[in-house]
C-alpha cells in the first residue's frame, strides 16, 4: 500500500509496523478475544493474563511485515480501532491471505471492518493478487457473516492443520482487475 487510504465516516486505513506499540496492543486485544471465545466454548473459562502474554510473545507476526505481508490499521479520529493482516499465501498462483481481522468493540458497527477489507483488497490488487483466501473458526459467526457480505464464499480447505489447527471454515474471493 503506497499511502493512507481515506475512507467514509472519518476512517483511515494505513500500514502499521507489526512490532509498533499500537500494533502489539491491537494484537493483544485480538488474541484475548479469540482465545477467550475458544476457551469459553471448549473449557468453560477465559484465558489468564499470563496465557495472553505468552500468545502475544510467541506470535511475532513477521509474516505481516514487508515484503511478505502488511498489517493495516483502521483509525477513527486518529485512534487505532482495528487491524487486518494481508500476506502472500501463494504468489505463483496470485493468492493473498487475510489474517487477524480485529475491530475493537467500541468501533463495531461503525464501518471499520468494511474499511479494512476494502483497503486489503486494494493492497492485494496492487500486489497483483487475483484472489484472497482466509480461514476462521465456526464460532466466529460475526466474522463469517461479514466476509460473506463482502463477497467471500466458502471454499475447500487450502492449508494444513499444521498451518492453523483451529481453522474450521475457509473462504475466498476473486479479485477481477488485479494489476498482474
Amino acid at each position: 500500500m503506497t499511502g493512507t487510504t481515506p475512507l467514509p465516516a472519518a476512517w483511515t486505513v494505513a500500514p502499521q509496523p507489526v512490532r509498533s506499540p499500537e500494533a502489539v496492543d491491537l494484537m493483544r486485544d485480538y488474541m484475548t478475544e479469540v482465545a477467550d471465545r475458544w476457551f469459553l466454548l471448549h473449557e468453560g473459562r477465559i484465558t489468564t493474563p499470563e496465557e495472553i502474554e505468552g500468545y502475544v510473545a510467541q506470535e511475532a507476526h513477521d509474516d505481516l511485515a514487508p515484503p511478505r505481508g502488511v498489517l493495516l490499521t483502521a483509525r477513527r479520529d486518529g485512534e487505532p480501532m482495528g487491524c487486518l493482516g494481508l500476506r502472500w499465501f501463494d504468489r505463483g498462483r496470485g493468492t493473498a491471505e487475510l489474517k487477524r481481522m480485529y475491530v475493537r468493540p467500541a468501533a463495531r458497527g461503525l464501518g471499520a471492518a468494511p474499511a479494512l477489507l476494502a483497503a486489503a483488497e486494494g493492497v492485494a490488487r496492487e500486489w497483483g493478487a487475483e484472489r484472497i483466501v482466509l480461514d476462521t473458526r465456526k464460532d466466529l459467526v460475526e466474522a463469517i457473516a461479514l466476509y460473506a457480505r463482502h463477497g467471500f464464499t466458502h471454499i475447500p480447505r487450502y492449508n494444513t492443520v499444521e498451518d492453523n489447527p483451529y481453522a474450521e471454515v475457509w473462504m475466498g474471493k476473486e479479485l477481477p482487475g488485479a494489476a498482474r
